[in-house]
C-alpha cells in the first residue's frame, strides 16, 4: 500500500532568465519581462512529496517534521531572499527557470532521502504557473 505525503514550504527569490549565447534582442523576444537586467522576484511555493509504504510501528510514510527540516536546511537556506543568478552556485551556468529550479531542488533532496521513497517536486512560480518534476 503506497501513500503520498507532502510538505509545503515557501521562499522568495529573484532571478533573470537569460541565455548568454543570444543577443539582447533574442533574449527579450524569448523571455520578455523575465529578462529584466535588474532581475525580478517571485514568491515561490514548494511542495515536496514522498511516496512510500507506511511504517508498521509509526504509521508514517515519512516523518513530515524531518522532511520539513531537510527542505529548510538544504533548499530554503540556499534560495530564500537570494538572487538565484548571483547568490547561488547552482545557476551560475544554468538558466533559473522554474523547470531548472525544480530539478535542482530534486537533486538537493534526492541524496538525503532514502531511495525507497519516490520523490516529487511541485514548484509554483506564480499562483497560476507551476512545474512538476519528475513528470509522470
Amino acid at each position: 500500500m503506497k501513500i503520498a505525503v507532502s510538505r509545503k514550504e515557501h521562499f522568495n527569490a529573484a532571478h533573470r532568465l537569460f541565455n548568454p549565447d543570444w543577443s539582447d534582442e533574442k533574449n527579450n523576444l524569448v523571455f520578455g519581462k523575465c529578462n529584466n537586467p535588474n532581475f525580478h522576484g517571485h514568491n515561490y511555493e514548494l511542495i515536496v512529496t514522498l511516496v512510500g509504504e507506511p511504517d508498521q510501528a509509526t504509521g508514517y510514510v515519512y516523518d513530515l517534521k524531518a522532511l520539513s527540516d531537510l527542505i529548510n536546511e538544504h533548499v530554503i537556506k540556499q534560495f530564500d531572499h537570494k538572487n538565484l543568478n548571483l547568490d547561488t552556485t547552482f545557476f551560475a551556468h544554468l538558466n533559473p527557470t522554474a523547470e531548472n529550479i525544480a530539478v535542482v531542488i530534486w537533486k538537493l533532496l534526492r541524496d538525503r532521502i532514502e531511495s525507497q521513497y519516490e520523490l516529487k517536486i511541485k514548484l509554483y512560480e506564480t499562483e497560476r504557473n507551476f512545474v512538476e518534476y519528475p513528470a509522470h
